[in-house]
């Protein structure tokens, strides 16, 4: 995040709210992006996680985002809107990401029914 803060503090947002693009305002390519996630996977993941396929894609760290906020308890509107899914084809994509939260769902509808 301090790496993202400085690279904001220098350099803004394009108006359309982009934080990366070309040095003349332009959309950066995907394979810009490829490149870069490949370097930064260097300096980032020990040998073991660089030979792996962890973050390989700069898709992988939004799969790997909307997964967390899922799994937090965010909810799926919520995290709908922030990525630009509908809620339908966020859970159809990601429902198989969210684990863990039989518990918390039984101990929600036992206090529901309590109440």
């Amino acid at each position: 995040m301090a790496v993202l803060r400085e690279h904001f503090d220098e350099f803004g947002a394009h108006e359309d709210g982009r934080l990366f693009r070309t040095s003349r305002g332009g959309v950066i390519s995907i394979g810009t992006y490829c490149e870069a996630c490949k370097a930064a996977r260097l300096p980032a993941l020990t040998p073991e996680q660089q030979v792996s396929p962890l973050a390989a894609r700069p898709y992988d760290l939004r799969h790997a985002a909307v997964s967390l906020w899922l799994n937090a308890g965010v909810a799926a509107p919520e995290v709908a809107e922030r990525t630009g899914h509908g809620v339908d084809v966020l859970l159809k994509v990601y429902a198989k990401c969210i684990n863990g939260g039989a518990e918390i769902a039984n101990q929600r509808i036992d206090d529901a029914l309590a109440a």
